[in-house]
């Protein structure tokens, strides 16, 4: 997640290029609601569970590559690259069309990876994204490796279950988000009106395995935050809007453009009051993540529950809003 805008100044340009890069213990899961909402006629398919075993393995790669390479993932970096090439050598294996977006930044090339699930009605696309890019102070594990993780992994999840919903589903890692959403920003600026007005819903994940975490829902677009909020209901587990990150991640250059948006956060550098840790546990008075934008922010700042949990709502939400 990007710093707010009164404490960074933004330097971007973009190019209107795209190309190919080539590259080189967990807590139970919960079982999520039942999908509802089956075309007539139709059994809707239940979102899988996602094997936090699976997710933790790709943050344990992204914490290798960020060691490899200065100790950071951060936009035009080799340590960028790396992790992209990590991305998309998983999503071609499974199936995925995938391509690779280029732009300049701060006077160093960026790249977003957009990936296609074949099949399902091209002018109703769900989208589910997040920035892969960390700072230039740490490897930024929690943020944003827990993101991009867990959405690799529900993509994976498409790809074993061969889940062939209505919709068109679209997956999508952003690059330079902490330069301020530079990577997204130029994605969707790329766009003709009638492409973005294809996007039925994009849903984004920045932060969700924060190590004191909170669970909040963006409250932008009514259908897709009640889906959470019923995910969540059917756990037991209450939930609060997300105030701390609103317009300070990816999904804020969509919702200026009319697409509706929605997501998940576990909280950064604000502080669990009193009232959030009586109903989600943590400790009163300190950061949700006390490692935000540091050198801390590795594999041992992340909270298996939160991880866990917030990985099964994100595959509940993709199978949910593309039957």
């Amino acid at each position: 997640m990007k710093l707010p805008l009164s404490g960074r100044a933004l330097t971007a340009g973009a190019v209107a290029v795209a190309t190919l890069v080539t590259g080189g213990s967990a807590a139970g899961a919960a079982t999520a609601p039942a999908t509802a909402h089956p075309a007539a006629g139709a059994t809707a398919a239940a979102a899988p569970d996602i094997p936090i075993a699976n997710v933790k393995a790709h943050l344990s790669q992204l914490q290798s590559i960020a060691t490899a390479n200065g100790g950071n993932r951060a936009h035009g970096r080799a340590g960028y690259q790396a992790s992209l090439n990590y991305v998309k050598a998983k999503l071609d294996a499974a199936g995925f069309t995938t391509r690779v977006q280029q732009f300049s930044a701060s006077g160093r090339t960026g790249y977003n990876l957009i990936a296609d699930w074949p099949g399902g009605d091209a002018n109703q696309v769900v989208m589910a994204g997040s920035h892969l890019d960390s700072v230039t102070s740490g490897p930024g594990i929690n943020d944003n490796g827990s993101g991009s993780s867990a959405v690799l992994e529900t993509a994976l999840a498409v790809a074993r279950s061969d889940y062939r919903p209505t919709k068109h589903l679209r997956f999508a890692w952003w690059g330079a988000e902490e330069l301020g959403l530079v990577g997204s920003r130029y994605y969707v600026n790329s766009l003709g009106s009638a492409e973005r007005a294809k996007i039925s819903g994009y849903l984004n994940f920045d932060m969700i395995g924060s190590p004191n975490p909170g669970y909040f829902v963006y409250d932008d677009d009514p259908t897709i935050e009640k889906t959470f909020k019923d995910y969540y209901a059917g756990l037991g587990i209450p939930t609060e809007i997300e105030t701390e990150g609103d317009g300070r991640s990816d999904h804020a250059p969509f919702k200026n453009a009319g697409v509706p948006v929605g997501g998940l956060f576990s909280g950064a550098d604000y502080r669990k009051t009193s009232a959030q840790a009586a109903k989600w546990g943590g400790t009163v008075g300190q950061p949700f993540d006390r490692c935000y934008h540091s050198s801390c922010d590795t594999t041992a700042n992340i909270n298996d529950t939160a991880l866990d949990r917030n990985s099964d709502a994100i595959a509940y939400a993709v199978w949910e809003l593309s039957q």
